[in-house]
């Protein structure tokens, strides 16, 4: 992170949000498309959420106390991984099909990738939705309680509005899995919300990386049967293959 990053940052923690403008006057002697990049950098290093004409800070939903909520955390851990399960994912986003978005640190990495030129989007996440709102076609963001820790919207309104709504493609996320318990979260509401989607959609492609393997959280919500596809940053182990193969699971 260069001084200038250093300072935008800065700029961030303390007021929640910059705006390119406000960027602009201060750093007079840099092109916007460098502060862009300046932006872009900051978001992938999970300290800031990329807006139209600026970016709010990701430690702008805070915890009590002043701790750093959980998805700023979730956000900042295995990039790399991530990053590469994004690049794996492109594919899946087809022009002219209807695609869900699932909350999560991993899928908004694959938002960052996405041109959406074609494509009409739903999500429960509010940061994604943000996110490729400028390059999208259409784009349709869930009602309902937001989830601080997660980014996201769930509940009665949220499940209200699924039931009007037709879903191609779902590209989801979970916080756990195991062989035993499933694709498993620890939100209740968020829970009713996926099985609500995976009902509703056409293919079904899970987004996860390794080190969630062997993780059960409170709530399951899935099985390998319920999946089309797996993408992963690395093979998750001969037993699991095996069960991929036996439900006809794509593992990428």
């Amino acid at each position: 992170m260069n001084g200038r990053q250093q300072q935008i940052k800065k700029m961030l923690d303390s007021a929640g949000e910059v705006h390119l403008q406000d960027l602009r006057k201060v750093f007079s002697d840099m092109s916007e498309m460098t502060l862009r990049r300046d932006l872009s950098f900051l978001e992938n290093e999970g300290f800031a959420i990329r807006t139209h004409g600026g970016a709010v800070s990701t430690n702008k939903v805070d915890l009590h106390d002043g701790q750093e909520n959980e998805y700023s955390k979730r956000a900042k851990e295995g990039v790399v991984a991530k990053t590469g399960i994004a690049a794996k994912a492109v594919r899946f986003i087809e022009k002219g099909r209807s695609i869900y978005l699932d909350a999560g640190s991993t899928v908004m990495g694959l938002a960052k990738l996405i041109e959406g030129e074609g494509c009409t989007f739903v999500t429960s996440a509010v940061n994604t939705a943000l996110k490729i709102s400028s390059t999208a076609h259409s784009v349709m963001l869930l009602g309902g309680a937001v989830n601080k820790n997660t980014l996201s919207c769930s509940g009665p309104d949220a499940l209200l509005m699924m039931d009007a709504l037709n879903i191609d493609v779902a590209i989801m996320s979970a916080s756990g899995f195991s062989l035993d318990r499933g694709f498993t979260i620890s939100n209740r509401y968020e829970c009713l919300l996926k099985q609500k989607i995976l009902a509703k959609a056409k293919k079904i492609i899970m987004l996860m990386d390794s080190s969630k393997i062997d993780k059960d959280l409170t709530f399951t919500f899935a099985s390998l049967e319920d999946i089309d596809f797996w993408v992963c940053d690395s093979n998750p182990g001969e037993e699991i293959f095996k069960k991929c193969q036996e439900f006809e699971v794509e593992l990428i």
